[in-house]
């Protein structure tokens, strides 16, 4: 191998190669050497020059053997190209035809969420696949997506936004097919995205473009039965169908039996439940033989690549007849690339971005036609495995004085990669700033990210269930988004502001602005003076809780939508939760405040600003304060109402909730398991419901006028003892039962709303209660026939399980305790550490990977925990990492800094029993 002169980067070019770190899909023993010319390799058979467009529109030309097959070459180039081949293909409308013949190379398979990849050159290439199925209006979406999603590529070719540089770009480059009429708009997104990397960039891309319902849709005209044209698609979840540019019908692969074709007739036969057993079969004509045989295999790929755990085998030649096609799908399936990515680790591929204008390419397509296109692979020999060109040179990710993009990390996958992981993190702490006020400063952003989302649930995606369904009277719809939409675009532009500032704070943005920007409390000062104008929608956010309530259970169609929607990813906490996030942060920017301001001295720079700014805060939250309480009360029984059978009008004006917990009740059966509810008039106890819901059934209620309450029996009046888990719980609900005693003392008012008279008046006597017959399994049952599923991750089923209890005080501190933020987990038996977004609230951990997500991948429940530092047999020698353990369940987390770890100690230390020396 002959050493390659150093080539200078040329206009247009980004990518490029200095060594072989793909994953090939070459079985071993394969050679690629053999199949190329030059190098040391020989041509085998006639040759044929053609020309590669890569994804970054620049050409190559390249000598090819003829006689070779087309996966070997297809192979052999995606290696030399350092491109991962089982996502990506050339495709080309004629096999071996004349000069101009021009293969361009696409992405082959496009998975649900591409910001999963491991390899950041790949998403690099799948967001150059974006911007190219833009331009083509391949990508279709609205003018306003299309604009983002051009401005994030803009910041990933030239960076920060500048006016000039900016104008130069866009008159040169085109992005959207619409381009003139939204170029202000343009402009005006990048301008957002100051400090963002060009791997951020990419990443934004992907997470935009999986949303939309074309993203990886590649048309395949056809006709139905009847002889309307429609066009067929594959993606990783089945075929599709599209009438036009709509969907109009989906076909799951599991609904799916066989995949067929007969001359132009592609032919899809599905499982006899899903059309019944005499309309089975679907048939759709496409143009040609060759175009139905083209879809056909591109299905069987798709088909093997999602869905299968192995590589199909190739089946045994008969000798002397065959039947239908012998194509099998060839190389590793994404199970298999997981699985070897987790054993081998993810190399990452060096390359360097460019960040200059580009040049209009005008290329010569030929006989190209997008219609027909299709994997058909072409063999090929270069004349010098590193004879590429300047487009496929690489060195090193990030730019000059630009920080290394967060998501260089392995994220959700132990892949072997522990000591670069370490590494990484080490450097990244060497070069950000160490001071406490800027994690304190970093607390207030990444606490706003996630605020912005559980805002997004209202507005957002809540919004879309109840316009899809027209299940909100138009009276409701604008009391509820009237209030809360002007609040979410006040925290857009807050959280804007915070991430520039904390660019600048950390150095990762080119702006060079000049000035003094390691202080936050200018920004703090100006936004809490902002928010005194939304304390009258604030002062609503009663009247909304209570109406849309009262809605529920008057709308039938409301209700269904409401409970439909808590089950979705997405809603991980109780809906009318998400209602109180507004006036609950302002409690945590009080907090956040006081400890900044705790820890400046009067003489600092910044001490003055956040002073003031502590001092506006604070006169909007103690105006709020009881409102706050009230509608945390308000909102923990509607909860309860939906998730107890047999108890009515739960939420009774002065009722006030106090604790619930899991206690062992004794019965003539002995003693069973039970879950109490203390209230300030009452005391209810349940059991787990035997029906397919995870409710709890009430089983009695005990009026608090007249209860006595003694030790060690805990002897309730006429009510046997009830047993308690420890004396530590026993302490907490004899002190909360005395405290309810004396509430209902004092208010004069007994409970007037029970359970019917047969149960209320059941005391000693609790036989009939616990041996639950047939017909009221039944009843149960068909009272919630609709209700098949139902939440299990609320506190009730969590001290249910782990046999503890939660007050309303302990909710109150869980509420001024949030937290959010990148943290390394790792297990105990596991070797390497994951980087996962963690969002710490309601005595749980929510995990995802990335703060961009929609929704949790995994939650931890934290009641019942123990935290400690790891001990010396636990054989982790790191700073600033904290253990938590129930039982056998043991879990290590490594925080970025002294004070981050501070802080998640505390919390857990305030709801978990700390033993952290």
């Amino acid at each position: 191998m002959t050493d390659e002169p150093e080539r200078s980067p040329t206009p247009g070019t980004r990518l490029g190669a200095q060594f072989n770190a793909g994953i090939s899909t070459l079985e071993p023993g394969q050679s690629l050497s053999g199949n190329m010319v030059g190098g040391g390799g020989k041509s085998h058979g006639r040759g044929l020059q053609i020309r590669v467009q890569g994804l970054d529109d620049s050409q190559e030309f390249f000598d090819v053997d003829v006689s070779v097959s087309r996966l070997t070459a297809a192979q052999s180039f995606c290696c030399v190209s350092q491109i991962p081949f089982f996502l990506f293909t050339l495709l080309i409308s004629l096999k071996f035809g004349p000069a101009n013949t021009l293969f361009r190379l696409s992405v082959k398979f496009f998975p649900p969420d591409p910001g999963q990849l491991q390899e950041e050159y790949t998403r690099y290439l799948f967001s150059l696949q974006m911007k190219r199925d833009l331009m083509e209006s391949r990508l279709i979406c609205t003018e306003n997506t299309g604009a983002l999603l051009a401005s994030h590529l803009v910041q990933s070719e030239i960076g920060d936004y500048d006016d000039v540089a900016d104008g130069d770009f866009l008159r040169n480059n085109k992005l959207l097919p619409y381009q003139e009429k939204v170029q202000e708009r343009i402009m005006e997104l990048h301008r957002r995205h100051l400090g963002q990397t060009p791997a951020e960039s990419d990443f934004q891309i992907l997470e935009i473009a999986r949303k939309l319902e074309m993203y990886g849709v590649r048309f395949h005209p056809a006709a139905d039965r009847e002889g309307t044209k429609i066009n067929l698609a594959v993606a990783h979840m089945g075929l599709q169908v599209f009438q036009g540019n709509t969907k109009i019908n989906t076909f799951n692969w599991s609904k799916i039996r066989k995949l067929s074709f007969k001359r132009k007739r592609f032919l899809i036969k599905l499982h006899p439940e899903v059309h019944g057993p005499h309309q089975d079969t679907l048939e759709f004509m496409m143009a040609s033989r060759d175009q139905c045989k083209i879809f056909w295999k591109i299905c069987v790929e798709y088909h093997s690549f999602f869905r299968l755990f192995d590589q199909p085998q190739p089946k045994s030649k008969t000798i002397l007849f065959t039947r239908g096609s012998s194509f099998r799908y060839s190389g590793r399936t994404q199970k298999q690339l997981v699985d070897y990515v987790r054993e081998n680790g993810a190399k990452r591929t060096p390359y360097q971005r460019c960040v200059f204008p580009h040049i209009v390419y005008t290329l010569f397509i030929g006989k190209t036609n997008s219609a027909a296109e299709s994997p058909q692979l072409s063999p090929y020999h270069s004349k010098d495995p590193l004879c590429l060109s300047p487009s496929y040179q690489m060195s090193t990710l990030s730019l000059p004085g630009q920080a290394p993009s967060p998501l260089q990390s392995p994220i959700l996958s132990e892949v072997g990669s522990n000591a670069r992981l370490e590494e990484d993190e080490e450097g990244r702490r060497k070069r950000y700033p160490t001071d406490k006020a800027y994690f304190i400063a970093k607390e207030i952003l990444t606490t706003e990210r996630t605020y912005l989302k559980d805002l997004e649930v209202i507005t957002v995606w809540f919004r879309s269930a109840v316009i899809k369904e027209n299940a909100m009277p138009e009276a409701l719809m604008t009391l509820l988004f009237s209030n809360i939409d002007p609040i979410y675009e006040f925290h857009r532009g807050f959280l804007k502001e915070l991430d520039q500032r904390l660019a600048l704070w950390e150095g990762r943005s080119n702006a060079h602005a000049k000035g003094d920007f390691q202080r936050i409390g200018d920004v703090m000062l100006r936004n809490m003076c902002a928010l005194k104008e939304f304390t009258g929608y604030l002062q609503k956010h009663d009247e909304v809780l209570t109406e849309l309530e009262k809605a529920t259970k008057r709308l039938k169609k409301l209700e269904t939508v409401y409970k439909e929607f808590e089950l979705q990813k997405v809603c991980y906490l109780p809906l009318n939760t998400f209602l109180l996030k507004p006036i609950q942060r302002l409690m945590h920017y009080k907090l956040i405040l006081e400890r900044l301001c705790k820890h400046y001295s009067p003489a600092h720079r910044d001490h003055d600003d956040c002073k003031e700014a502590l001092k506006e805060v604070a006169e909007i939250a103690t105006q709020l304060q009881s409102s706050l309480i009230r509608l945390e009360n308000f909102q923990k029984l509607t909860e309860l109402q939906r998730d107890l059978i047999g108890i009515e009008n739960l939420t009774a004006p002065g009722r006030e909730f106090i604790r619930e917990g899991c206690l062992y009740k004794l019965t003539k059966k002995g003693l069973q398991q039970r879950m109490f509810f203390l209230f300030s008039d009452m005391l209810l106890y349940t059991s787990k419901g035997v029906t397919a819901t995870n409710q709890f059934k009430v089983h009695g209620q005990l009026p608090l006028h007249g209860m006595i309450v003694s030790i060690p029996t805990l002897s309730m009046s006429f009510v046997e003892p009830a047993s308690v888990p420890s004396r530590v719980e026993m302490g907490k609900w004899i002190e909360d039962l005395n405290l309810a005693i004396d509430m209902s003392k004092k208010s004069h008012e007994k409970s007037s709303i029970f359970l019917d008279a047969g149960l209320s008046d059941r005391s000693s006597d609790e036989v009939s209660l616990e041996q639950e017959s047939e017909d009221d399994m039944n009843s149960s049952r068909t009272s919630l026939d609709k209700q098949t599923h139902h939440r299990a991750n609320t506190t009730m089923h969590v001290c249910w399980h782990r046999n503890t209890s939660v007050s309303m005080s302990d909710h109150s501190l869980a509420v001024e305790n949030q937290l959010s933020g990148y943290l390394l987990r790792k297990f105990k038996n596991s070797n390497g550490w994951q980087k996962l977004w963690v969002v710490f609230t309601n005595f749980c951990l929510f995990f995802y990977k990335t703060h961009q997500d929609d929704f949790p991948l995994a939650s931890l429940p934290l009641l019942g925990y123990t935290v400690s530092t790891p001990e010396e047999c636990d054989g982790i020698h790191k700073e600033y990492v904290f253990k938590l353990q129930f039982k056998s369940h043991v879990y290590f987390f490594r925080a970025e800094s002294e004070y981050t770890f501070e802080r998640y100690d505390l919390f857990f230390d305030a709801r978990c029993q700390s033993s952290v020396n």
